[in-house]
């Protein structure tokens, strides 16, 4: 019987999604994404950033989030001791990323440090919406790739023409990379406290964003997690209480 079921659990990590679909989906999510490096060469070379620091950070830090706060709290005056350290702890998210994804890859020693570069939250949702391990390499891989290079060229391309581009709000082009990453973890909120919890992080963030510097709404949202995790508990231990209580023998004319 054992051995049966692995042999259906082997079977069942072969069925999977089409390498085909797999990059289709990597390379939209890629394309999509990479085109909003142009808002971040033309944030940052409004931010007083020269080329070589704007791609630099393109190419070494490879996280939009990170990126955008940091430029942003330099635009808005702050320290660059500040604006780096909210960009770090912004960025700490993709640590625990990786934890997971580690998991699901299985890469060699040697290639990690070279993978690591890529996780962040569209390489994650892509390989996370894979059905078995070479759709979550092939997916991790695509997106990986072609959002480094996209991202890099556009950063580059956004820097050099920031003035001939102008308001990159009048484009959107900074909504795109939020705007697919919800498109792709919208699906995998089946459940209700996973709804309960998406909610809760987009209340305090977007809550948050008015009091708090950048970047740090974003870590402030993460406890809705927990919150959420708690307060399920309690009503699921409140539960067996409240129906024990009722079932407890009592005198005839007291009060229950």
């Amino acid at each position: 019987m054992a051995e049966q079921t692995a042999r259906a659990d082997i079977h069942s990590q072969d069925v999977g999604k089409p390498d085909a679909a797999v990059v289709r989906d990597a390379l939209g999510v890629g394309v999509a994404v990479g085109l909003s490096g142009f808002a971040f060469g033309v944030t940052s070379a409004g931010s007083g950033l020269t080329l070589l620091q704007t791609c630099a950070l393109s190419l070494l830090v490879f996280t939009g989030a990170s990126q955008f706060a940091l430029v942003g709290a330099l635009a808005a005056g702050g320290s660059p001791f500040t604006a780096a350290a909210g960009a770090f702890f912004l960025g700490v998210r993709n640590a625990f990323y990786g934890l997971r994804l580690s998991q699901l890859l299985a890469l060699p020693r040697a290639v990690r440090p070279l993978a690591a570069q890529w996780v962040i939250d569209e390489t994650t949702a892509v390989a996370l919406a894979q059905p078995n391990r070479r759709s979550v390499r092939i997916g991790f891989t695509v997106t990986g790739l072609t959002l480094y290079v996209l991202w890099n060229l556009t950063t580059l391309l956004g820097a050099v023409g920031a003035r001939a581009i102008g308001d990159t709000g009048a484009w959107g082009l900074d909504a795109a990379g939020p705007a697919v990453f919800l498109a792709l973890l919208a699906p995998m909120l089946k459940t209700t406290t996973e709804r309960a919890v998406a909610g809760a992080a987009v209340v305090l963030g977007l809550g948050l964003l008015p009091v708090l510097p950048a970047g740090v709404p974003v870590l402030v949202a993460a406890l809705a997690a927990p919150a959420v995790l708690w307060a399920e508990g309690r009503r699921r231990g409140a539960g067996p209480v409240a129906r024990a209580a009722d079932d407890v023998p009592y005198e005839q004319g007291e009060d229950r």
